[in-house]
């Protein structure tokens, strides 16, 4: 199964945003290749559409799921009570670091799961419950 991607590059730790496409192991070596280094940006959608674009941002053991349904439309995937609704979590949107509510912070784990999940069904929806922005 092959995905177009987008993610933080090891190298200089800035978003690269030139897509690529690949097997999703190779998404997946990105992935762990950044986590290893503590946190990450990536963008993933299918090879045949533009949108939807899932997107996985992540530092240390918290992730923020978005996504883009269309070009007009982005939501964010609600947390799993990982951290507490009131608590904060930087994890990095691009290059810059920005804050979220535990209401939308995931485990690592369950959020690289979702984003395997899509890449396999190219559908958003049944991944869980979504907040418009």
């Amino acid at each position: 199964m092959s995905a177009v991607w987008a993610a933080t590059s090891p190298e200089s730790g800035l978003f690269h945003p030139v897509e690529r496409r690949s097997e999703v192991g190779d998404l997946s070596d990105r992935f762990n290749d950044l986590r290893s280094r503590g946190q990450g940006y990536v963008e993933v959608r299918s090879p045949d559409r533009e949108v939807p674009v899932l997107i996985l941002a992540f530092r240390d053991d918290h992730a923020v799921v978005h996504l883009m349904s269309d070009t007009e439309r982005m939501s964010l995937l609600v947390g799993d009570g990982t951290v507490p609704l009131g608590a904060e979590v930087e994890v990095p949107i691009m290059d810059d670091l920005t804050a979220f509510t535990g209401d939308f912070v995931l485990d690592i784990d369950r959020a690289w799961d979702l984003v395997l999940d899509f890449t396999q069904t190219r559908a958003a929806g049944p991944l869980g419950e979504w907040c418009e922005l």
